[in-house]
């Protein structure tokens, strides 16, 4: 660790001891703690890298996932591989007895999103896969910071386990689900989980609700210009449900989102298409809205079928549910969010912000960063399978700034600010954020307590209740288009 870092960490320590959680002195082991996720950050910062490098869809995660779970291996981590017929999900656990603790870690990258680490688009590999939602970042800090609580176990400075899960396809592929059904975190006092983002926010809000699927369309082939009425279009299908499915948006509830793309429509404009394939999301707040908006649209996809005298295929790839905040847990996050917060851009980073802020919508002040908000009680829109999760343990998260103010996830600016040193001080600070606050909540029972009734409170008489179909298996091949 140079000088300056260790006279920042000096200055930081005193500052935290002095304001903690809540108002209550920090332990004594918790600088030593801070002080071994900065220790940890370079070695971190090259796997971040080469995650970013490998960039590899959900569930075929294979080198990522490999990679995380070494490094716990190496740490002394239990890792169990291949948990919930998944073969890219991992558990690593250190330690012994309780509380059991629990912290995400997400590693899949998003197809069309290959980008340089340069502030102009210039694919990296044309129609290739980026980390445009930053899980580059998201692993390997969650994975720094339970390698840095191991290490105060070790020493004798906490009690109980720290536990690692390695959480692939959160793009869609829902596998927190899969491993929440198994019950694996069934014995977990808290989980905590972050992610990368264009500011710095914590606190106690939900998401949106997702219930997906790819609706497929099987016709008859024939010539389109010699014997058209030979053929029965699959794309027709398709376009008649999209149409179909636009008219339904006037008649949802409000807060509704319906998107969708055309993974599969023909080969050639002289051919019928005999195979079609469009893949849908539906969102709302409430996943019980979700659940019904859906079983209507499953209707257009029947109109669709119907009027092409077309076959219908739905493969459902069941949904994920919203979050159910915690305000116990995200008033721990909030404040270690706080006081840790000590972002900045350099002259280099700047430059590299100032370019690529020229291709925002919506740019904001760099001095953002600097910046903490609260979130509570606001409801993110996007998605998440940490909301299965949240139905049966106390969960919090947090969002640290990884890319340039004004930036949107999932997309190509995301990809390129997470490759730059941009990146790292946001993975820095979050791992940072991640191992403080467990520290804080293993040494704080009450917390962990009036975590777990604020979640029976907020559950009231609903039980968890997945939305994926029970006998549904991980759709392990969800990234690839099938066709006859």
């Amino acid at each position: 660790m140079s000088r300056s870092s260790r006279l920042w960490l000096l200055c930081l320590v005193c500052f935290v001891g002095t304001v903690g959680t809540r108002g209550t002195l920090v332990q004594a082991g918790k600088p030593e703690l801070l002080a071994q996720v900065v220790e940890l950050e370079p070695n971190a910062w090259n796997d971040a890298l080469q995650i970013w490098e490998w960039a590899e869809p959900g569930y075929q995660e294979t080198r990522s996932s490999a990679l995380l779970a070494d490094r716990l291996e190496q740490s002394g981590f239990r890792v169990k591989r291949g948990v919930a017929e998944i073969p890219t999900a991992f558990v690593a656990e250190f330690g012994a007895g309780e509380p059991v603790l629990g912290i995400l870690a997400e590693f899949d990258a998003l197809p069309g999103l290959s980008q340089e680490a340069i502030p102009e688009r210039r694919p990296r590999q044309p129609g290739g896969l980026g980390h445009a939602c930053g899980h580059h970042l998201f692993g390997v800090a969650s994975v720094t910071a339970a390698r840095a609580i191991a290490r105060r176990i070790e020493a004798g400075e906490i009690q109980g386990t720290i536990r690692l899960y390695g959480c692939p396809a959160e793009e869609g592929g829902g596998a927190k689900v899969f491993l929440t059904r198994a019950g694996l975190f069934r014995d977990c006092a808290a989980v905590l989980h972050w992610h990368p983002g264009h500011r710095n926010a914590a606190g106690d809000a939900s998401c949106l609700a997702r219930v997906s699927a790819k609706f497929r369309f099987h016709g008859k082939a024939a010539h389109a210009a010699g014997a058209p009425h030979e053929g029965r279009s699959a794309l027709d299908a398709v376009e008649l449900m999209n149409h179909a499915a636009q008219l339904l948006r006037e008649h949802t509830p409000d807060g509704t989102r319906i998107h969708h793309v055309i993974t599969a429509g023909g080969d050639a404009p002289n051919v019928v298409p005999e195979f079609a394939e469009v893949y849908y999301y539906v969102r709302h707040p409430d996943s019980r809205v979700a659940a019904s908006v859906f079983q209507r649209l499953e209707l257009c996809a029947q109109a669709g079928a119907l009027a092409t005298e077309t076959r219908l295929e739905t493969e459902h790839h069941g949904g994920t549910l919203e979050i159910l905040p915690n305000k116990s847990l995200a008033d721990v996050a909030l404040a270690n969010l706080k006081a840790l917060n000590n972002l900045e851009y350099d002259a280099t980073e700047t430059t590299f912000a100032l370019r690529l802020r020229e291709t925002l919508t919506s740019p904001v002040p760099f001095e953002s960063v600097r910046q903490v908000i609260d979130q509570t009680g606001t409801t993110v829109k996007g998605s998440t399978d940490v909301g299965d999760v949240s139905w049966v343990v106390p969960t919090t998260g947090f969002n640290t700034a990884c890319w340039v103010p004004g930036t949107p996830s999932h997309s190509w600016q995301a990809v390129a600010a997470g490759g730059t040193t941009i990146g790292r001080k946001g993975m820095s600070l979050a791992a940072r954020v991640l191992a403080a606050s467990a520290w804080d909540l293993y040494h704080q029972p009450a917390t962990l307590a009036a975590a777990r009734d604020e979640l029976q409170r907020r559950l009231g008489d609903r039980t968890y209740q997945p939305l994926m179909p029970a006998d549904l298996k991980p759709r392990l091949d969800y990234r690839k288009s099938r066709s006859e």
